[in-house]
């Protein structure tokens, strides 16, 4: 049996270099104010607008380090807010998404495309993975325990050498299962 850690993200944009100095100016780099849980990952000093046809959310953290697309991943309820449907996708999988404007204080981009729900998944090193029968863009089920305990199904697992094993779930994932400090979850091959 494989426990994981479940972390919960909030709504974040990922911005190339050429969008971070539309944003925030030319010459701009991102600011790193904490790591994250995967290696090379971090939050950012730097928070957008996002808006869509109906509302707007401020203050959405963008992570670093910059990407080879923009893209803003937010849960169900921000779409709602938002006016927007976008699908649920892996991150970077933006093709045919949602379009969303972003905001920054130096000036605003209109995405063609780059809104998504971030499909649930399980960060996995190979060596974790081999040690428990698991490949890479395997779908499975972790089971939450407690009050509010449920399964999640179609959780894909994503296995690279640079990743630390953790399970990564929207607000509202976690809101459902009643999820609050270190908690982790039992994968169902």
């Amino acid at each position: 049996m494989l426990s994981v850690l479940v972390e919960s993200s909030a709504r974040h944009a990922h911005v190339t270099k050429e969008h971070l100095a539309i944003l925030f100016g030319e010459g701009h780099s991102l600011h790193n104010k904490r790591e994250l849980s995967q290696p090379g990952q971090y939050l950012t000093e730097e928070k957008v607008r996002v808006e869509g046809p109906r509302g707007a959310i401020d203050r959405v953290s963008i992570l670093g380090p910059e990407r080879s697309a923009t893209q803003v991943e937010v849960s169900l309820t921000d779409a709602r807010v938002l006016g927007i449907k976008p699908p649920i996708r892996e991150s970077g999988d933006v093709a045919g998404s949602t379009a969303l404007k972003i905001i920054g204080p130096a000036g605003s981009i209109e995405l063609a495309e780059g809104a998504i729900i971030a499909k649930r998944h399980i960060h996995l090193t190979p060596a974790v993975a081999e040690q428990h029968g698991l490949k890479d863009k395997q779908i499975v089920a972790v089971k939450i325990g407690g009050e509010r305990g449920l399964i999640f199904n179609e959780v894909v697992c994503r296995v690279h050498a640079n990743f630390s094993p953790a399970m990564h779930i929207d607000y509202d994932e976690s809101n459902a299962a009643g999820l609050s400090g270190e908690v982790y979850g039992e994968v169902l091959a």
